[in-house]
């Protein structure tokens, strides 16, 4: 095995696409974003839309930190089974979440063709099945609880699933209409480009020392000196924001994921499908648009970065076993593979809106396996909530719940 780099694929993949300068200079908005990955780049564009001045801040290059080592795999599959959502906040409030995301893979499509994106949207579907005879009972519940509910899926048997996608040793599973797939880091960038000939202001490779938070509004300062004054700030920062929220509100793992070069004819059957089971932590999978089989998983209940990265050989050769027992006849040569830190919250949900100890102050924090639709979700929840409307789903996300 010759990996050809331990840098997330969409970085090596896509290049340097766009560049933005640091701040060097004192600034006033009405709204500034701090974050650039997918998540800032939506709720800048959802500002941008909704007619507010707006400016976005990084301390890194753009798209660098979660939106490079992203799947990019969407479902409207939260990470806790419908069944036991509803279990947990009840039938109303888990049905609406599963249906907003479900919607919002629909409108990642639309920001896509609007702003003419090449990031290679495509709508999938996405198989969840039984990696042991066990799980075959709750998966089964978790099946008629969708079907109940108006949600669009199949129950296949373990030998449909071989027939259909080649898959072997599953136990049944899932099959949903709704899915899709996108490049994350490519359509973060697209968005700030378009935005950007919109009035957006994007300060890349600015790091934030302090900020103060009044009733009046918010002023940020970067180490060099430089002040962005705003009306409001919406912190996009992923699992970052546990060095500004003092809260235990998520849990930090480490997870792992490969990409193989490019395929012959022998994936078809794979292309059109997401592919994830019940192990836990789950293993999942997906090709690329350039014919490539991306699969990830063996998450670690740690993020120390070097001790994460130093396991990855060890997790690719791991997930090719895997990968050989679910399919025997694929001929797959890894190219590339890296390490990424996620959160994971106690009920499969985001964070989005406000903290009570920050004035002017809103948090679109997605977390999981479906923070991109979470985060279409928060551009949504955080647009009604600065025009002083509510939102069906803020109690569901607030903190402290």
């Amino acid at each position: 095995m010759k990996l050809r780099t331990n840098e997330p694929f969409w970085l090596v993949k896509n290049g340097i696409i766009d560049s933005y300068p640091s701040l060097q200079d004192d600034i006033e908005a009405d709204i500034v974003i701090v974050g650039a990955g997918i998540t800032g780049s939506l709720m800048a564009h959802q500002c941008l839309t909704d007619g507010y001045k707006t400016v976005l801040i990084d301390r890194r290059e753009i798209g660098n930190g979660s939106t490079s080592a992203t799947t990019s795999m969407l479902q409207y599959e939260i990470d806790t089974p419908l069944y036991r959502l509803i279990e947990m906040i009840g039938k109303e409030g888990a049905i609406a979440n599963y249906q907003a995301c479900f919607d919002s893979i629909d409108r990642l499509g639309e920001i896509s063709k609007e702003i003419n994106s090449a990031c290679g949207f495509e709508k999938k579907e996405s198989l969840y099945f039984a990696a042991f005879k066990k799980d075959v009972s709750n998966l089964q519940k978790e099946f008629e609880a969708r079907k109940e509910n108006g949600f669009p899926v199949k129950w296949l048997s373990a030998s449909a699933i071989e027939k259909k996608f080649g898959v072997t040793n599953s136990w049944g599973g899932i099959l949903s209409e709704q899915g899709g797939s996108i490049d994350a880091f490519r359509l973060a960038h697209d968005l700030l480009a378009y935005n950007s000939k919109k009035g957006l202001k994007v300060y890349d490779k600015t790091n934030i020392k302090k900020t103060n938070h009044t009733k009046k509004g918010v002023t940020l300062t970067t180490d060099t000196g430089y002040t962005a004054k705003a009306k409001t700030v919406i912190y996009c920062t992923g699992f970052e924001s546990v060095t500004l929220i003092k809260d235990k509100f998520v849990d930090l793992l480490s997870t792992y994921a490969m990409v193989g070069e490019r395929s012959g004819d022998n994936q078809k059957r794979l292309n059109s499908t997401l592919f994830w089971n019940t192990t836990d932590p789950y293993m999942y999978m997906r090709t690329t648009d350039d014919n490539r089989l991306l699969i990830g998983g063996e998450d670690e209940e740690f993020v120390d970065a070097e001790k994460r990265d130093g396991l990855i050989s060890e997790k690719v050769k791991k997930l090719e076993k895997y990968l050989k027992k679910i399919l025997p006849d694929y001929e797959f040569v890894p190219d590339f593979a890296w390490a990424g830190t996620f959160g994971e919250t106690k009920d499969g949900l985001p964070y989005i809106g406000k903290h009570p100890e920050f004035d002017n102050t809103y948090f679109v924090l997605g977390f999981g396996g479906n923070g991109i639709t979470f985060s279409v979700i928060g551009m949504e929840l955080i647009s009604q909530l600065l025009r002083g409307h509510s939102h069906p789903l803020s109690a569901y996300y607030r903190f402290r719940r």
